[in-house]
């Protein structure tokens, strides 16, 4: 491109530019702009060297630099010289522009920062003298945004406040509103009226401020304008302290008291009152005149309270302020609570002239706070301790009792089955039962004990200074006591409990291993069939230990799909032919080794993995059962069902969309059930068992004469089969009960129509006697033992083809 086009592309632009060449580094053209800003004739640059205008040595640097090639470019500002030696301040970039494959040039623009600089040291003068004029005015003065943050502050500000050096070096706001605050002797109403002026941008204010110190400040609040908007606020303070002195008794009052919410006395130096505001007398019934002349002793003092009286004051002579709450009484006789705020004021020598006093009720707020204390220290249903306040006896009783070497006990009570009363009667009836329960705990303990109420049917009992013979008759004294009749709504039930005990030290220093402990030693009485107490061993912790171990391998168990089913034959006695499989859980534990579902199975119904684990086995049987029908196995499997699976609002659901899901028929599952289902929920158990016969599944009686055991739900439920429980097997034909027992069974089965199997079967003795009492069905080790699929299949066509051989025989 040609010089006289250069030229004509740079005056097009506004900031002063020159073209360099990057070989001699010398002036190829520049703008009228630059030769403006560098006063020479326009055209006098074009050939001269760059450098010749250069006053900075950073821009030397950076020219030698780009003629050794190191360098293409730079952005700052810096100094140029003009033709008359004259400095001037820019700001420049010099970029490195490559035009084409075999040509570069150096562009130079260059902005003049001269107004800039020139508006920007106004401006520091500007607040300069705005700093000088704050500091000179005869006012504390601090200004703040909208928002309340400080701006500035000038040194007789500081010095009215007595701001602390530490916070005149650094900026924290903050911690100048705290010393403020610190610093007021009404704290909340000057926060109150803080808060109302910070909400009111437009708002003007006169407020006078008394401090601790004694001083009195008045304090003028104008709000501060920009272009006709409000951007903050200027609090201006002046000491009147002085002046409210020598004003008149009237105009002080008139200034100081008249408008305050608070109730206000002014006395002179001997205490003796003066003045008070109105306030005053709407608070203590009490008018100025009745006043006049009594100190603040005469009027704060009475014979509940002369000790506290004669220390507040002793303590305002020595502080000069006094703060805190005090019983008094109206002139009716009426007590109420005061918060009071006592301060003197002295002069500038030292002397004391006044002392001030500002109190309000504060009766209504105390017995909020009494409440919300209750509220947060008791049960909020039976009034007992909760766990808060239980804690805090807890470590009373523990700090006594290892001063004084002695021991307590702590009684840990869990309501047995009282789920069954909200489930069945509505909560509303269970928490009056509770609060029974609650009257005849506190019959059974001395007034120095705590009875608590941790949540739901649990309470703790703490027995200060028990020994373990007392902690047994307390139980005891607790069982009898809820073992008598409940009588609600004339309808009469037994509630009974399990009582767990833990002794302090023995069984623990602190209260969460005596809770935890007492917790155990209740668990134990639980599995052990109910109402009844336990002390506390330390092998419980080791077996509760284990039971969480447990848990947590069966909850890995199901995720990594290590469960596994095996099935055992149900074998027709008449025929001798297998006709079905009942599917069992197995589970071997790469850690535990294979676990006996006797183990397993208690601890999942407890922590409620059951319920998950028996979905799992009710898919996986149901799966299998469909393989078997597609292979041509003519089988029922049958499944147990927990009661807390069956319990579940989707069960039936989850049944009818396994069998779906599957492509089974129905009438391929049979679900075997325990009697403690059946008498739970007689009505939702009813409405679930028609669901299911419904849908075509069969089903059995678990274990049936070792529970509740009824005629009633036999006859109205749609039941197929009854299984005899293996306890009553074991001992056939031997034992004369059992024999009886088992008879009676069998016949009541089948003249209620319903088919009859024996678990547990394992002698040819037992066999012959089922047989001739017309069993239906056997199953056990007589037979086979519970298989895996594979091997099930191996024993269902060899003892199947046998019995068909034999049937061709006979035929």
């Amino acid at each position: 491109m040609k010089p006289h086009q250069w030229q004509a592309l740079i005056e097009g632009m506004l900031e002063a530019v020159i073209l360099v060449d990057p070989i001699p580094l010398r002036i190829m053209a520049a703008n009228r702009t630059a030769h403006l800003l560098l006063q020479v004739p326009e055209g006098s640059l074009t050939g001269k060297a760059i450098v010749d205008l250069l006053a900075a040595p950073e821009d030397v640097f950076f020219w030698e630099d780009v003629a050794a090639g190191l360098s293409e470019n730079i952005y700052s500002e810096t100094l140029l010289q003009r033709s008359d030696k004259s400095i001037v301040q820019v700001q420049r970039r010099v970029s490195l522009v490559r035009i084409g494959n075999d040509s570069s040039i150096f562009v130079v623009a260059i902005s003049d920062n001269t107004n800039q600089r020139r508006v920007e040291h106004e401006l520091e003068k500007l607040i300069a003298e705005l700093r000088a004029t704050l500091e000179s005015t005869a006012d504390g003065i601090l200004v703040t945004n909208l928002d309340g943050a400080i701006r500035s502050y000038n040194h007789l500000f500081a010095e009215l406040w007595g701001l602390p050096s530490d916070l005149l070096t650094q900026r924290d706001d903050g911690a100048i509103y705290a010393w403020m605050d610190k610093c007021m002797v009404d704290a909340d109403h000057y926060s109150e009226r803080l808060s109302i002026i910070t909400r009111s941008p437009l708002m003007e204010a006169t407020d006078v401020l008394v401090l601790r110190s004694g001083k009195i400040l008045e304090r003028v609040t104008l709000p501060q304008y920009a272009r006709g908007r409000p951007i903050g606020r200027v609090y201006s303070y002046r000491d009147i302290t002085q002046r409210l002195a020598d004003e008149a008794r009237l105009q002080l009052a008139a200034k100081v008291f008249e408008s305050s919410t608070d109730a206000i006395f002014i006395t002179d130096a001997e205490q003796k009152i003066i003045t008070t505001n109105p306030s005053f007398e709407r608070l203590s019934s009490y008018t100025e005149e009745e006043m006049l002349g009594k100190t603040a002793k005469d009027f704060f003092s009475n014979e509940n309270n002369a000790v506290q009286v004669n220390h507040l004051l002793a303590e305002l002579e020595e502080k000069g302020y006094w703060e805190g709450e005090l019983w008094n009484h109206r002139k009716n006789g009426h007590a109420y609570l005061c918060m009071i705020s006592l301060v003197r004021v002295q002069d500038d020598k030292g002397e004391t002239i006044h002392y001030i006093g500002f109190f309000k009720d504060r009766t209504e707020t105390h017995a909020a706070k009494q409440r919300i204390e209750e509220l947060a220290f008791s049960d909020v249903l039976t009034g007992l301790p909760n766990r808060l306040l239980l804690s805090e006896r807890i470590k009373q009783s523990i700090t006594i009792a290892s001063r004084q070497h002695a021991t307590f006990a702590l009684l840990f009570l869990d309501l047995d089955h009282f789920k069954q009363i909200n489930d069945s009667l509505g909560h509303p009836f269970g928490d009056r039962v509770l609060l029974e329960v609650t009257e005849r705990l506190k019959k059974c303990i001395r007034q120095v004990d705590t009875a608590a109420r941790l949540g739901g049917d649990e309470f703790v009992l703490l027995l200060h200074e028990a020994s373990a013979d007392g902690a047994e008759v307390c139980a005891r004294r607790v069982l009898e006591e809820l073992s008598l009749p409940f009588c609600l709504d004339g309808m009469n039930f037994t509630v009974t409990a399990s009582i767990g005990i833990a002794l302090y030290p023995e069984d623990g220093m602190n209260m969460a291993d005596l809770i935890k402990n007492a917790d155990s030693a209740m668990y134990h009485v639980k599995e052990r069939g109910r109402s009844g107490f336990r002390f506390y061993q330390r092998q419980m912790n080791i077996g509760l230990l284990s039971r969480m171990k447990l848990d947590h391998a069966m909850r890995q168990a199901l995720e990594h799909q290590q469960f596994r089913l095996h099935y055992q034959p149900l074998i027709d006695l008449e025929t001798n032919s297998v006709i079905g499989a009942e599917a069992l859980l197995r589970w071997h534990d790469a850690d535990l080794g294979e676990i006996s579902p006797a183990q397993f199975i208690p601890v999942a119904e407890a922590s409620g993995v059951i319920v998950q684990i028996g979905q799992w086995v009710l898919q996986t049987a149901i799966r299998q059962a469909a393989l078997w029908k597609q292979q041509g196995y003519v089988l029922r499997v049958s499944i147990n069902v927990s009661a807390l699976q069956f319990q579940q609002a989707n069960f039936v659901d989850s049944v009818a969309e396994a069998l779906s899901m599957h492509a089974l028929d129905a009438n391929c599952i049979e679900l075997e059930l325990t009697e403690s289902i059946l008498i739970r929920d007689v009505e939702e158990a009813f409405k679930k068992l028609e669901s299911l016969a419904a849908l075509g599944v069969t089903l059995s009686i678990d274990d049936f004469g070792t529970g509740y055991s009824s005629l009633s739900y036999l006859k109205r439920f749609p039941i197929n089969k009854l299984k005899i429980d293996r306890s009553f097997i074991d001992e056939l034909p031997d034992d004369e009960s059992d024999v009886a027992i088992v008879t009676a069974i069998i016949h009541l089965a089948h003249a209620l129509k319903l088919r009859v199997i024996a678990e547990g079967v394992e002698t040819g003795q037992q066999r012959e006697f089922l047989h001739n009492m017309q069993c239906d069905e056997l199953q056990g080790f007589l037979y086979s033992p519970a298989l895996a699929a594979e091997e099930f299949e191996q024993y269902f066509l060899s003892v199947n083809q046998e019995w068909a051989c034999h049937k061709r025989v006979s035929s």
